[in-house]
């Protein structure tokens, strides 16, 4: 069964324009039960509105601007969010806003366990997209439809401008560390567990804002990282660079060989191999600690030496 949202549009800080690519884009994860969209519409300013709702059989809820300064349209959609809620006639909720105003009521909403999906302007602030389980930019969604109608450039010319999107770095190492983890428990990394964690780290992250359709065709972009795929199950692994990967090997063992019988302390030899491969980290090679990693080479060994570890080389293979 198909989850029910209750979809609600803050008229005040959305355009119209986006009305179609919202509903769209909503209908992917349930049915849209609940349509309301809030502002006055005495005033000029929600004018664009007006045609679309009909055609969609959104209801408008009418709000006065008592006072001057005081957005009274933010208080309308949050009394009625929490009616909505105390029925339990939804799943979900869909906030259509770029108003951190919000930030507060997307987070009440999850902790009754309901999902929250947020869309907004690129202007929308961090907290709001914090706040939600999903954060949709609104500019992407139109973006989508421009590419599929052919003519996309006025389109890739504002996604430009998106300064809100996670740095595509952060997003490999949070995927090297999801694979790393798995690893660790002997489990392979699904594509699709691959995108649900990276949302639930970050609400807000959409391949359309890297201009990619697919994650899969994002995530080959990164070179430390390999998409595999068997029948209808594609996992993410790491890439090893082999040749790399032998050279450091060949490199611990020529300094602990170096160091004799009483072996090297593991502290200094993990700075020797940093300042000659800049780039190692062990978690590339799905290791969580240099120990691990050390004690993985053959004819290496590890010695207690209080509370430090020494390696020590050894013609025996453990």
């Amino acid at each position: 069964m198909e989850k029910r949202f209750a979809m609600l549009i803050d008229a005040d800080n959305v355009s119209a324009k986006y009305i179609i690519p919202i509903m769209d884009e909503l209908s992917k994860y349930g049915n849209i039960t609940y349509k309301r969209i809030y502002g006055d519409w005495t005033s000029t300013q929600n004018s664009s509105w007006k045609e679309e709702l009909l055609k969609n059989s959104i209801s408008p809820i009418q709000q006065f601007s008592y006072t001057q300064g005081k957005n009274a349209t933010d208080s309308a959609m949050i009394i009625d969010a929490m009616d909505i809620l105390y029925t339990n006639n939804v799943e979900g909720f869909c906030i259509v806003s770029s108003d951190s105003d919000f930030t507060r009521l997307a987070s009440r909403l999850r902790e009754t366990g309901l999902m929250v999906i947020g869309m907004g302007e690129k202007k929308t602030p961090k907290a709001f997209r914090k706040a939600c389980d999903i954060f949709t930019v609104l500019e992407l969604l139109v973006e989508e439809n421009t590419q599929s109608s052919g003519n996309n450039k006025e389109a890739k010319e504002e996604n430009k401008q998106e300064t809100n999107i996670v740095d595509k770095k952060v997003i490999e190492e949070a995927i090297i560390k999801i694979i790393t983890e798995n690893q660790n428990s002997d489990r392979e990394t699904g594509l699709a567990e691959v995108g649900n964690r990276l949302v639930k780290l970050y609400p807000d992250f959409d391949v359309r804002s890297y201009g990619y359709s697919l994650l899969s065709k994002f995530l080959e972009e990164f070179t430390k990282l390999r998409i595999i795929k068997n029948g209808n199950f594609v996992s993410v692994t790491l890439y090893e660079d082999l040749s790399t990967k032998e050279k450091i090997k060949q490199y611990i063992l020529q300094k602990v060989k170096e160091s004799g019988k009483e072996g090297i302390l593991l502290g200094p030899l993990g700075n020797k191999v940093h300042s000659k491969y800049s780039d190692f980290k062990v978690s590339d090679y799905g290791y969580s600690q240099f120990k691990q990693y050390v004690q993985s080479i053959d004819h290496i060994v590890l010695k207690e030496e209080g509370k430090t570890l020494r390696a020590v080389y050894s013609f025996e293979i453990f």
